[in-house]
């Protein structure tokens, strides 16, 4: 780290003129080549999957995306002359756009099962000739103006309203002001750290070059793999954390170094050789953390796991080359005009832990269990609402109450029944008279299944050798009932026809994706739990250090998982925050969050425990240890927090449900890391551990391979501190702590 920190000093030109290259030439690229996010919810070798196939494979017309227009009135009924006449022409101009394929009009001979039984709402079926992911937003937006001018000329008291995936795209908002603001609070609350300007912007410059490279990065890694349009916001979310977090420690140590009289080479040398190492090491945990997707098999989950990693392993690297290039430049203005006058005036003054950071340590080591037992308790109440998580897929019944989207879910859910927002779609091949007649007799048996509102007339293609029906739950999509009609009428209703149908549509998709992930969780949080415990005992050579830090990083994800919980699915403060209704928590939140939560939460066992670890290989002296470490970490560590929480909060903004999802988890399991778990739980419970928070066994000791992260200085005390098995499970009697 040593020799690189010194080349990118010595180089510093060309360091910073490769990395604006390397973010001109991603945004170039990514502009020239634009975007192909897809959200493909499709687990493979799903049934939902196979009905899919079918239809893409038979019945051409149902590959595009398909959206509502829907229309209400009181005053009269949707089959009143006017209300007819307007209706029809809008949706005449609506099938003459560009991108429809076709519309289904209630007023046409098939559609009298889209007006509702009080005549007051009916809504049409506007088909696209690709899916949502594929059609560009200008062609979406015509037809929401198109239906919004009858509105605004049609009969008084007529309300027009739409639904669906390309709809949506119109009510897209820019992620731009949560990224700025989240820009904006991190360079107040670094200034105030450091009391310097030119100190705040090195973090907030070095995040933005690495995030805004692995943004473009992301866009064009969209053209290679299966990658979700939220994974851009996701990776941008993370990066900014943790990159202005990684700078900032690194900064922190460079301007310890400039107090200490070091020359600003040498300080930026020896900052990227100390805490860099801690850098790189959490780095590699994170991306470590977030590549345990890759378990699931999920391409959706694979370009989320990718896209993160990218985004992480820059932000590293800019913060071990870039970095250092820029303190080079800065020379000793990464000092406040306080600071560089009084190094004039008194030179290099010894840096002790004092006031609050240091009282507060000294405060945990006197009371480890009252404080360790109220911590406890906090985490505990912040987890409970885990115990009623419910995973389920969110849809346009979740959104705001403003959004037209909403307000059509509302609408077709009033007139029509909540099954209407979430058809199940039963497709087969047909094979003959005989098939047919199964196939009507299967239709007639739907009409009396429990739980089936409506069923639609049999489709055929082309030439009969494929037939598909459509279903109506009573329930909405969301709900466990129509679940349970899911598994009803693949278990009794339709193996009883003897048809190979098969079951699908949204919801059942949404049901088959939760059931693949849920299976495959054990599995994939025993993996990212296991090699981040494994790091982490290769790194500090400790049984009890990893075993800690896995614990602290479950409690961080439960008390997250809770607040989720408690606001997105209990609904309280959802509508308030603009967030939309109380709903179910998308299937595959909590693969990501663990991933994500667990690397984070990494960070700041690392960045912690790692400076306890020097104190310990220098004295030999748990409690110092323990003392020093927390007064001297704690304080950044809790900057670094209130930066992190800002960038993540600051995502809820973006209108996004998801993202504000991943953005209140995020910033929950940060504070409760930072503020109760690092500061609080873990070292009161290193105090009551004493000498064994150390321990390994001597035969494991011998066979593990030695990774380093604390500087060369304490590895050589390390080799002098060398001690028996029983001589690390109680304090060192010869070391006297000089601090009291």
């Amino acid at each position: 780290m040593a020799t690189l920190a010194r080349w990118c000093v010595r180089h510093r030109l060309v360091v910073v003129l490769l990395w604006l290259l390397a973010l001109g030439g991603t945004s170039a690229a990514a502009a020239v080549a634009g975007s192909a996010y897809s959200n493909d919810y499709e687990a493979p070798g799903t049934e939902s999957g196979r009905a899919t196939l079918l239809l893409d494979e038979n019945f051409a017309g149902l590959g595009g995306d398909s959206d509502t227009v829907v229309w209400h009135i009181d005053g009269s009924t949707v089959r009143a002359a006017d209300v007819e006449k307007t209706m029809s022409n809008t949706l005449e101009e609506i099938a003459a756009l560009p991108g429809v394929s076709s519309v289904g009009s209630p007023y046409d001979a098939r559609g009298a099962g889209q007006i509702s039984a009080d005549g007051h709402t009916a809504y049409a079926t506007v088909t696209f000739d690709e899916q949502a992911d594929d059609i560009p937003a200008d062609r979406a937006r015509a037809v929401v103006d198109t239906a919004e001018d009858a509105e605004s000329h049609g009969p008084n008291g007529l309300d027009v309203e739409l639904g669906g995936s390309a709809v949506a795209l119109t009510e897209s908002t820019s992620a731009h002001l949560s990224e700025v603001i989240g820009v904006v609070v991190a360079a107040v609350v670094l200034f105030l750290a450091f009391g310097s300007l030119a100190a705040a912007a090195l973090p907030i410059a070095t995040a933005l070059v690495s995030v805004g490279t692995a943004y473009a990065g992301i866009v064009l890694l969209g053209h290679a793999m299966t990658v979700a349009d939220f994974a851009p916001m996701l990776g941008m979310l993370v990066g900014l954390g943790v990159g202005i977090d990684y700078a900032l420690f690194i900064v922190t140590r460079h301007r310890k170094g400039l107090k200490r009289g070091l020359p600003v080479a040498v300080a930026a040398e020896r900052a990227v050789a100390t805490t860099g190492r801690a850098v790189v090491f959490a780095g590699a945990t994170v991306c470590i953390a977030l590549l345990g997707m890759l378990l699931l098999n999920l391409s959706f989950l694979n370009g989320v796991a990718i896209a993160a990693s990218v985004t992480v392993l820059l932000t590293v690297a800019a913060s071990v080359t870039l970095l250092p290039s820029l303190l080079s430049y800065l020379g000793m203005r990464a000092l406040s005009r306080r600071e560089r006058r009084r190094l004039a005036e008194h030179g290099p003054e010894p840096e002790l832990p004092t006031g609050l950071a240091a009282r507060w340590a000294a405060f945990v080591e006197r009371h480890p269990k009252l404080l360790g037992g109220i911590a406890l308790a906090v985490i505990t109440v912040l987890a409970l609402p885990t115990l009623s998580l419910h995973l389920g897929t969110s849809d346009q019944g979740n959104n705001p109450r403003t959004s037209t989207t909403r307000q059509a879910y509302d609408l077709l859910a009033d007139g029509f029944g909540p099954g209407v927002n979430g058809p199940l779609t039963l497709v087969t091949q047909v094979d003959g008279a005989q098939d047919k007649a199964a196939l009507q007799h299967l239709a007639s048996d739907l009409r009396t299944t429990d739980g089936v509102a409506a069923v639609s007339p049999i489709t055929y293609n082309g030439d009969d050798s494929a037939a598909y029906l459509s279903v109506a739950p009573t329930s909405a999509p969301q709900s466990q009932r129509t679940s349970d009609l899911v598994d009803r009428l693949r278990t009794d209703v339709v193996p009883a026809s003897g048809l190979d149908a098969q079951v699908g549509g949204v919801t059942a998709s949404y049901d088959d994706f939760a059931e693949v992930i849920v299976g495959k969780l054990p599995l994939f949080v025993g993996a990212v739990v296991g090699l981040g415990c494994l790091l982490l005992l290769l790194a500090f050579r400790s049984l009890g250090i990893p075993l800690k830090a896995a614990a602290m990083n479950i409690a961080a994800v439960a008390a997250a998982f809770g607040v989720v919980v408690a606001i997105f699915q209990w609904g309280w403060g959802s509508e308030l925050m603009g967030l939309g209704a109380s709903g179910p928590i998308e299937p595959f939140l909590p693969v990501i969050m663990v991933s994500v939560l667990f690397g984070l939460s990494m960070d700041y066992q690392v960045f912690l425990v790692s400076r306890m670890y020097e104190e310990w290989l220098e004295t030999g002296d748990n409690r110092r240890a323990v003392r020093v470490g927390l007064a001297e970490t704690s304080r950044v560590i809790n900057s670094a927090a209130v930066i992190m929480i800002s960038v993540f909060l600051a995502f809820v903004l973006s209108g996004d449900r998801v993202i504000a999802m991943f953005g209140i988890a995020l910033a929950v399991a940060v504070a409760v890391d930072a503020f109760i778990l690092r500061t609080l739980l873990v070292p009161a419970l290193m105090h009551l551990l004493g000498g064994a928070n150390w321990w390994l066994p001597r035969w494991l000791g011998r066979i593990l391979p030695r990774i380093s992260i604390e500087p060369p200085e304490c590895r050589a005390a390390h080799e002098r501190l060398e001690v028996p098995d029983e001589l690390q499970l109680k304090e060192s009697s010869d070391v006297r702590d000089t601090a009291r």
